[in-house]
């Protein structure tokens, strides 16, 4: 679940800079884009893993599923076959990443 939070809080943030930069909305957009921004590198620092590096790979599995996800509700474009399988085989090498068995 904080990966997932993480996601969508980082994707807003980034999307609230694209908003601006991209799209020609208000400079004000970028407010909340980074508070998001925030939100989102406080809840990686949440996860319960012993090193930074993994605990931000495997959420990068998360990540592109949730980027997926945010660009068919939010942007109205329906991921194809290509990216449900993308992302698929990203979440598991997120989940062999985050609970793969580790040597003492």
């Amino acid at each position: 679940m904080l990966f997932l939070g993480a996601a969508v809080a980082e994707i807003a943030g980034c999307f609230a800079f694209w908003a601006v930069l991209r799209l020609g909305r208000s400079v004000w957009w970028l407010v909340p884009g980074v508070v998001s921004l925030v939100v989102f590198a406080w809840l990686l620092t949440l996860v319960d893993s012993p090193a930074a590096g993994r605990a931000f790979a495997a959420y990068g599995g998360v990540y592109i599923a949730a980027s997926l996800a945010w660009m068919w509700l939010v942007e109205g474009v329906a991921p194809d076959r290509w990216d449900l399988l993308g992302a698929g085989l990203c979440l598991v090498g997120a989940g062999v990443i985050l609970l793969g068995p580790r040597g003492a």
